[in-house]
């Protein structure tokens, strides 16, 4: 069995006896950690502290297409006229209606171009006049969303945040355990030194720091992995196959399309799987938990199909569903395609998804919070803190200092290690070779890495790495000690 001599009091802030075998091993495992994560965790501490209050960012970044005049309820232009008028400045096809979220607040029509572009058309509500444009998602609030997530990068590149994810969890578990007081008083809860120009004084803010926000930082790790490209999409299909993360509302017998909500209208995580209920221009059936469907409307030509509802056909129906403010409204897409108004509010219990059928509009589906499954419910509520939506200002602000710290954490790492280091070399805590204890604590991760395949994966191919490194480097030092002098 390998032994590991004891770490200096002015690396550890500990006594000698208390700086053993275990600690040697999670200290050099955290060094790995810290290593491979800390860019990603500081760009995600960065834009999810912004992210976080992404509504007044773009409030002030585009206050010329968001904001207008507060105009008098009956002033408000009718929403086939802003249609009319948003075709005009752009020819395209209808894909969403966005009525104003509050007074003093413009509306949004979403077209799609004749050359497949899709273009975000503000106007104001109250005279149809045209504040501006943008591409789809175009806005700073949805910019600082795809960096944070990497989605801006591509598929592949989101595979790191996934893996950066997992790795947190070790580092934050490594961590606590160096953190842990075990009989110190200096630097476990306060700093010891308040001048930056000392190494002990990035050591404590890292300590301290890292003890304060940890438990947030892991479940902000925990929460940001349901919108993760393979444990996401994997946990996604498994709750909702199980009937735990669906609402009851899609297991009703209606003929459903192979279209999915996602594809069509921005959704939440629960519904990201969910397809869409077909429209029937016959009027055959009913949706779930409505009346029968009216006659088709009249001048339906021999032999075709009826014509659809159009927006202001259909804007009196789904206003009548009383959605809570900031719905949206997707146009069907296809002959036999639906009308989807949907709502995500920060208050969960208003969330709500509606599908009406094109032809009479008749509700086919109404979902809300109350049919979401267990796993569903979950998830949700996790991401909804995870947003800072969940307590109002208080989660907001609350998150923005976790990430105010988190990315002091990342400032303090590298140049503790940069003051620690070797002159010449990487600096990595030295470990005599491996033991019984290394490859204990590595089965013990096994399960942690089963449960994340993509993050698990990768944190045991560098840990059996180095537990190769540690082998070698001891049968060489073996080997020189062996020769005679």
């Amino acid at each position: 069995m390998s032994t590991a001599t004891a770490l200096p009091p002015a690396e550890t802030g500990a006594p000698e006896p208390h700086a053993g075998l275990l600690y040697r091993l999670l200290w050099r495992w955290h060094f790995y950690a810290g290593l491979l994560v800390w860019p990603f965790v500081l760009l995600l501490s960065l834009t999810g502290g912004l992210y976080l209050f992404h509504d007044q960012v773009d409030t002030w970044w585009h206050h010329d297409l968001l904001t207008v005049p507060t105009p008098q309820a009956s002033e408000a232009w009718p929403p086939e006229r802003l249609l009319a008028a948003a075709q005009q400045a752009v020819p395209g096809q209808l894909l969403r209606w966005n009525p104003p979220e509050a007074p003093g607040r413009s509306a949004r029509i979403d077209l799609l171009t004749p050359a497949g572009q899709r273009v975000w058309v503000y106007l104001s509500p109250a005279d149809g006049r045209v504040l501006g444009q943008l591409p789809e998602r175009g806005t700073l609030g949805w910019t600082l969303r795809h960096l944070h997530s990497l989605k801006i990068v591509g598929p592949k590149a989101r595979a790191l945040i996934e893996i950066a994810a997992g790795w947190t969890g070790l580092l934050v578990l490594s961590g606590l355990y160096l953190w842990w007081p075990r009989g110190r008083k200096q630097g476990v809860w306060r700093l010891r030194r308040w001048h930056p120009g000392q190494r002990v004084f990035w050591r404590d803010l890292h300590a301290v720091g890292g003890a304060a926000v940890g438990g947030v930082l892991l479940f902000l790790a925990l929460t940001g992995m349901p919108w993760s490209g393979v444990w996401g999409a994997w946990v996604n299909q498994w709750a909702n196959g199980a009937n735990w993360g669906y609402p009851a509302g899609l297991r009703v017998q209606l003929p459903m399309s192979g279209q999915r909500l996602a594809e069509q209208a921005d959704t939440n995580w629960s519904l990201t799987q969910a397809r869409l209920p077909e429209s029937n221009p016959g009027g055959e059936h009913a949706g779930h938990g409505a009346a029968a469907a009216p006659p088709l409307p009249e001048g339906q030509a021999a032999g075709g199909l009826p014509p659809m509802l159009d927006l202001a056909q259909i804007w009196p129906r789904v206003q009548a569903l009383n959605l809570a403010p900031g719905l949206s409204l997707s146009a069907p897409n296809g002959p036999h395609g639906v009308w989807i108004a949907s709502v995500y509010p920060a208050d969960l219990s208003r969330q709500r998804v509606v599908h009406l059928d094109a032809y009479s509009g008749a509700v086919l589906l109404d979902m809300a919070w109350r049919d979401y499954g267990a796993a569903g419910r979950w998830m949700e509520w996790g991401i909804n803190v995870h947003l800072g939506q969940e307590w109002g200002w208080a989660n907001r602000w609350g998150l923005l200092l976790v990430c105010a710290v988190v990315a002091l954490l990342c400032l303090a790492a590298p140049l503790m290690w940069w003051w620690r280091r070797p002159s010449g070399r990487l600096g990595v805590p030295r470990l005599a070779g491996t033991s019984p204890l290394y490859w204990r604590l590595l089965a013990w991760l096994l399960p942690a890495c089963l449960l994340f395949p993509l993050a698990g994966g990768a944190l045991l191919a560098v840990l059996l790495l180095d537990a190769a490194v540690l082998s070698l480097g001891a049968r060489a030092q073996g080997a020189q000690s062996a020769k005679p002098s």
